[in-house]
């Protein structure tokens, strides 16, 4: 490497760090002298947790935006795919129950088996608005629900909104098929049991 060669690069390099070096100063100044936020301590909170707990819905999740003729109020939060259920099938779902006058949760569950002719009117009509995979909130008027009678934490002449994912539903020949199977399962390996001579 010549002499010039090495001028050419030194000169190079210098001008190089001339430009770097003021947007580094500037960014090292403003870090210095930027304000730092010091984490603030926590402290424990000695307050008794009411029981049993019982988060409260907010006010935009307990309308729904379409009625059927019955008066059922829904709102299809996630489209699922296939059959619908009918009022003889069993559900397998999701699901979160709340008051739509206070959004108090009264009632949820996950992968629980529901016999969808076995529950309130306003919740198995909205079962079967479901296809498999789908997601919809239930706008249940009291008349479909549990009407001027009071169901545990639920008051008398209460609306109720419930969010309900369809998991998976087999249809009552399906839940026959089954109990046959098992039954069948039972009883054989008291057949098969070798008998005293």
């Amino acid at each position: 490497m010549n002499s010039s060669t090495r001028a050419i690069r030194r000169s190079a390099s210098l001008m190089v760090l001339a430009l770097l070096t003021p947007p580094l100063l500037a960014a090292e100044t403003r870090a210095h002298h930027a304000p730092v936020a010091t984490p603030r301590p926590v402290t424990a909170d000695n307050g008794i947790i009411p029981l049993p707990l019982i988060p409260v819905v907010p006010a935009a999740q307990r309308l729904c935006t379409a009625r059927t003729p019955s008066g059922l109020g829904y709102t299809l939060l996630r489209p699922g795919t296939g059959a619908k259920p009918t009022a003889d099938a069993t559900v397998l779902v999701n699901y979160i129950g709340y008051l739509t006058a206070t959004g108090a949760v009264f009632d949820q569950a996950m992968q629980t088996p529901i016999p969808v002719g076995g529950v309130i009117p306003g919740f198995s009509e909205g079962l079967q608005l479901l296809t498999k995979g789908g997601i919809a909130r239930l706008c249940i008027p009291a008349s479909m629900g549990y009407g001027a009678q009071a169901a545990g934490s639920i008051p008398a002449n209460s609306d109720l909104v419930f969010q309900v994912e369809l998991l998976d539903f087999r249809t009552a020949a399906e839940m026959a098929d089954m109990g046959k199977a098992r039954a069948a399962e039972t009883a054989a390996p008291q057949d098969a049991a070798p008998q005293p001579k």
